[in-house]
């Protein structure tokens, strides 16, 4: 059986919502999946997982979640070789240049940590919408694909 972790930062709640979209996605595609909170996770959880989701916010003019630096700077220093890894999260077009940046940090951290990208970012702007669900859906199903080629 495929194994994943989804992992969320949020303030808002719209990370959680992407989540557990994810997750959900990936429980009814027979995936034996397990979602946590950033504060309340160890990014060495994924060593022991097929698929790795990570579902950050962008704070102010690009910050990372404060909540989950530790585990930002953390994440690349594991050896996540033959781990398929993917990054959605929510943002707010009104940051312009800063709009979901921490999904672009989050996917070098994997690539640093060597883990093999199984799908493209997605990024979304505030709660995710019916479009929004769809592109989920797809980044959750090309992991599943990454993991089974």
């Amino acid at each position: 059986m495929i194994t994943a972790h989804v992992v969320y930062a949020t303030i808002t709640g719209n990370n959680e919502d992407i989540a557990d979209i994810v997750t959900e996605y990936f429980e009814n595609n027979g995936v034996d999946v397990k979602e946590t909170e950033i504060s309340q996770t160890d990014p060495s959880a994924f060593e022991n997982v097929d698929i790795c989701v990570v579902c950050p916010y962008t704070y102010d003019e690009g910050a990372l979640p404060e909540e989950g630096a530790d585990f930002y700077d953390d994440l690349s220093d594991l050896d996540l070789k033959g781990k398929i890894y993917g990054v959605a999260g929510s943002g707010d077009t009104f940051y312009e240049e800063y709009y979901n940046t921490s999904v672009d940090k989050f996917d070098e951290a994997f690539k640093q940590a060597g883990a093999t990208k199984g799908s493209e970012n997605v990024k979304i702007n505030l709660e995710p919408d019916e479009d929004d669900i769809n592109k989920l859906d797809t980044f959750a199903k090309e992991l599943i694909a990454k993991v089974q080629a």
